[in-house]
């Protein structure tokens, strides 16, 4: 049996009041919260939570996500497997719920729900309806991941609906994705029983949303970043609004977490209890997850604050242990297991080559937004040399490629992308959302080749190829999507390739997570799978020259 007693300025978030107190822990329970005369001015609160996120972005297992993620005062996380589900399938899962077993973090996993996430793309195993009916069965799931196919949902697909079904019936929530539905279609998404959404990037279709019922999650990941957009919700409908992180990559989860969101909140003027309503009580309540929220009785999960106003987490506590100090974890690094599924064998330049007899053809192009996972869909003139539509430098017109990981010659997927301005070489990714095939952009084929051989010859990671010649690789040998190592030693190797790539003439703040959402189909309007080029708003292929 355990103890703990610490004062500081009670955060009542239910009331709206703070108090001086001394909160009394036993065996990891609040046992006694009484208020005093007199106490510190540092502000104890609920931990914070976030309330959507793929840990596997992050490139670390979980148990390694939790050393860094405390440091931030995160306490517990609504985690979606489903990046290493499309990888090895339900093993997948079980993975990271063991591997979630080695650190104190509270890591609440999800069924996922679209294993593959569209039948236009090949993955590495499929969850269907029974698989993911028994994963709900499991005290260890405790939710139904974020179902992408919202045309399945909208047309009563019966797969789609029996897996929503599945989870009513296990009293279960289903998390929503379905970027920019709004009126009639949205209310007819949350009719089939969807509660949440994080894809929300427009303010009125937030709004619809939260009028047909669901809750909204304001995504700052390292690629998408809706907070700008949708922050006047935490004034408007504080009891509805989430944060969560969705994709993050190693560099940013070292330096913050929703810690930072809270911050960017308070300093834009928004009202403290809302806010932090939003980062510590709202995921609580609607996932009924055992995270404590500072009352008696609770589980001792709690964070020390310096302030209110300018917030620097100075202790992170999880069952009443003090698990992070000062930006520092006190938690030890674990060596973990590895299982991965990779089968390519290495290509040729030639593999990347596109044939045609035009001189002048009109190509379609994937435009990449920044800060955005939507693309545009652009017609532009193309190069053709010698018979070959190839990189138009000067124009920022890439080629952009996806190889099937899963099997050893498949023939590779090839189109063009705008907004990555590369002015040489390539870098290429097997973090590539949702099934995690190899992708690259280049501005030649020995470049693109040379990078995918060497994801190929380490059995998946992130590369830069300068040249055909050098090429500098970052391994992710668990699944080819997460690193072995810890937080901080990922960080530096992901920051050195990420530094390699700007090298290169990309403009793009996250090169690399930017590029792992090109193959994302279920998000509008062009993306390009291991099958060919895709047209997201009519959910079919398309052709490269128009």
């Amino acid at each position: 049996m355990y103890s703990l007693e610490i004062t500081g300025q009670y955060v009542d978030l239910f009331h709206k009041r703070i108090f001086p107190a001394r909160i009394v822990v036993s065996d990891g329970i609040i046992i006694e919260v009484q208020q005093i005369d007199g106490a510190p001015q540092q502000y104890l609160l609920p931990g914070f939570i976030d309330a959507h996120v793929h840990i596997e972005s992050a490139m670390l297992t979980p148990a390694a996500f939790g050393r860094i993620a405390v440091t931030h005062g995160t306490v517990a996380t609504i985690s979606d497997p489903h990046e290493i589900a499309n990888v090895c399938g339900a093993e997948g899962v079980q993975y990271m719920i063991e591997n979630s077993r080695h650190t104190p973090l509270k890591i609440f996993f999800g069924a996922p729900s679209c294993v593959p996430a569209t039948i236009f793309e090949n993955a590495g195993a499929t969850l269907d309806v029974e698989a993911v009916a028994k994963l709900l069965r499991s005290e260890d799931i405790w939710y139904l991941s974020e179902m992408m196919n919202y045309p399945g949902v909208l047309n009563r697909d019966t797969d789609v609906i029996a897996k929503i079904d599945a989870a009513r019936n296990a009293g279960k929530p289903v998390d929503g994705h379905a970027p920019g539905l709004k009126g009639e279609l949205a209310k007819v998404y949350a009719t089939a029983g969807i509660t949440t959404d994080h894809e929300c990037y427009m303010l009125d279709e937030a709004i619809d949303k939260i009028n047909c019922g669901m809750h909204i999650l304001i995504r700052e990941g390292s690629a998408a970043k809706n907070y700008e957009a949708l922050a006047s919700l935490l004034r408007t409908h504080p009891h509805k609004v989430m944060f969560c992180s969705d994709d993050k990559h190693p560099d940013e989860l070292v330096l913050g977490h929703i810690n930072r969101v809270v911050k960017r909140a308070l300093n834009d003027g928004y009202d403290v209890y809302d806010v932090l309503r939003a980062a510590c009580i709202n995921p609580a309540i609607h996932y009924k997850i055992p995270v404590g929220l500072l009352r008696i009785g609770d589980p001792a999960d709690f964070i020390v604050l310096s302030d209110l106003q300018q917030p620097e987490v100075l202790q992170t506590y999880i069952k009443g242990q003090l698990v992070a100090e000062r930006g520092k974890p006190l938690l030890p690094v674990t060596s973990p297991a590895v299982i991965n599924n990779f089968i390519a064998k290495e290509k040729q330049p030639d593999n990347f080559a596109i044939h045609t007899d035009l001189t002048d053809p009109v190509i379609r192009v994937i435009e990449a937004i920044e800060g955005q996972l939507i693309t545009n869909e652009l017609q532009l003139p193309g190069k053709a040399v010698n018979g070959q539509l190839v990189s138009d430098v000067a124009n920022d017109i890439l080629k952009i490629v996806v190889v099937n990981r899963y099997e050893e010659y498949a023939t590779p997927a090839v189109a063009f992308i705008k907004n990555f301005g590369l002015q040489r070489g390539a870098i290429a990714s097997t973090v590539a959302h949702d099934c995690h095939n190899i992708i690259a952009v280049g501005t030649d084929d020995d470049s693109i080749c040379a990078a995918v051989n060497s994801l190929i010859a380490c059995k998946g990671g992130i590369a830069v190829a300068e040249n055909a010649d050098n090429v500098t690789t970052m391994p992710l040998p668990i699944g080819g999507i997460m690193s072995d190592k810890d937080a901080y030693e990922t960080a530096a190797q992901y920051s050195l390739l990420d530094n390699k790539a700007k090298a290169l003439g990309t403009p793009l703040k996250a090169p690399f997570m930017t590029l792992s959402f090109m193959a994302l189909l279920v998000i509008p309007s062009l993306k390009l799978s291991d099958k060919g080029l895709f047209d997201g708003s009519r959910f079919s292929f398309t052709d490269v020259i128009v």
